[in-house]
């Protein structure tokens, strides 16, 4: 009866070791979407005009981890910390393993091209530090993810945890 215990007490004890080795910070989602990139800081000097600026330059990148599944992107939505949103209208369909650039301006959205823009001009997304989060249409959270520029980060495409 003892070693029954004992070996109980120990089997709790690894688990609970193990659980807490998991960072408090890593929210991980069950949704075959997640934010694979990002380039927050557009090159050039910013600006939001229509005609002549470089918000386009701005972009999010989704990629569908599914083995198997197609996942259409209507009524997913993305939100930045100050809850500056863009919500997915149309259909946007990504097969197993394909992605979606979601890019600020205006433009032609494109399933060949790989490419949603936001039809607004304004940036969506900080230069220095902010994070994103990827909705589902149910309302349940998909994927999230935080970055901070450093002074190594030149390009301004951050430094966040990839997907694989």
């Amino acid at each position: 009866m003892s070693i029954r215990i004992i070996a109980t007490t120990a089997v709790a004890a690894g688990t609970l070791a193990a659980l807490s080795a998991v960072p408090a910070h890593a929210t991980e989602y069950s949704s075959a979407l997640k934010i694979r990139g990002i380039q927050y800081d557009a090159p050039g000097s910013d600006s939001n005009n229509c005609r002549t600026g470089n918000t386009d330059e701005e972009y999010l990148t989704i990629r569908n981890y599914s083995s198997g599944t197609t996942v259409n992107l209507k009524g997913y939505v993305v939100k930045d910390k100050a809850n500056n949103r863009f919500a997915f209208t149309a259909n946007h369909y990504l097969q197993p393993g394909d992605y979606v650039k979601l890019r600020g301006g205006n433009g032609n959205d494109s399933d060949a091209k790989n490419v949603v823009y936001r039809d607004n001009c304004n940036f969506m997304w900080n230069n220095d530090k902010d994070s994103i989060y990827l909705y589902k249409p149910s309302g349940a959270g998909a994927d999230s993810h935080s970055y901070t520029k450093s002074g190594n980060d030149r390009d301004g495409n951050g430094y966040i945890t990839y997907h694989n």
